[in-house]
């Protein structure tokens, strides 16, 4: 089975990604739904102690990433450009639901992970197509960023969640955030799960989720609304 889609990410902390070998998404890559290659930028170092980084011209506190062994990484993993090039930057646009979409349409991703200060600005002017951030605030690294991002987009690759439905009724899908969710038991500890979820009547059912979804967004996030009527 071929791949729907790679990931390629370039790192100096690999061991960060042991996660993936576990749950859903351990089980959808034994199954081969989509690929995952994590790349040691400091296998590409030629500095004898594997050094990725050295002080800031210009002066100022920490480290940034030498442009060297990142150029090389990247050359050696997409030397034909096949991969949209994302470098996780708080200064980069805006993780969405939209743009998670757009990016499950790709076949390659490579996810360069800063660390320390920053990267060297000439490896990112050299080598990447565009910068993406999660949210407004800072990581120790673009790592757990690019694990965000993958965790985001694969649940749009075909079997990786149970249903495809699941895409469609979750928060920002539809600019609302979701409804609440119940299950067994049908009393817990005396709180009730609302009647009309176990009336079997799906017409009330799809009304009180999308009353409840309006409502909840409304408190939370009115901004979504806003954007829905753009």
């Amino acid at each position: 089975m071929r791949c729907m889609i790679t990931f390629k990410i370039l790192t100096l902390f690999p061991e960060f990604y042991s996660c993936l070998k576990s749950g859903i998404i351990g089980k959808a890559i034994e199954r081969g739904l989509f690929g995952v290659e994590i790349v040691n930028i400091r296998d590409y170092s030629e500095d004898k102690h594997k050094r990725c980084d050295d002080y800031p011209f210009g002066g100022g506190a920490g480290m940034v990433m030498t442009p060297d062994p990142i150029h090389k990484a990247i050359c050696a993993v997409d030397p034909e450009h096949k991969a949209r090039r994302i470098f996780m930057s708080p200064r980069g646009q805006v993780l969405t639901q939209k743009k998670v979409k757009e990016l499950s349409a790709d076949e390659e991703i490579l996810f360069l992970c800063g660390s320390y200060e920053g990267v060297d600005q000439r490896a990112i002017d050299m080598d990447i197509d565009e910068e993406l951030s999660i949210g407004d605030y800072v990581l120790t690294s673009g790592d757990p960023a690019a694990l965000v991002t993958l965790n985001s987009v694969v649940r749009y690759v075909p079997g990786v969640l149970g249903s495809e439905q699941s895409t469609e009724e979750e928060s920002f899908s539809t600019n609302l955030l979701e409804y609440p969710q119940y299950t067994r038991p049908q009393n817990y500890m005396g709180l009730e799960v609302p009647e009309v979820l176990v009336s079997g009547n799906h017409g009330l059912v799809d009304k009180w989720r999308y009353e409840k979804a309006l409502e909840i967004t409304k408190k939370r996030r009115p901004d979504l609304l806003e954007k829905e009527g753009e």
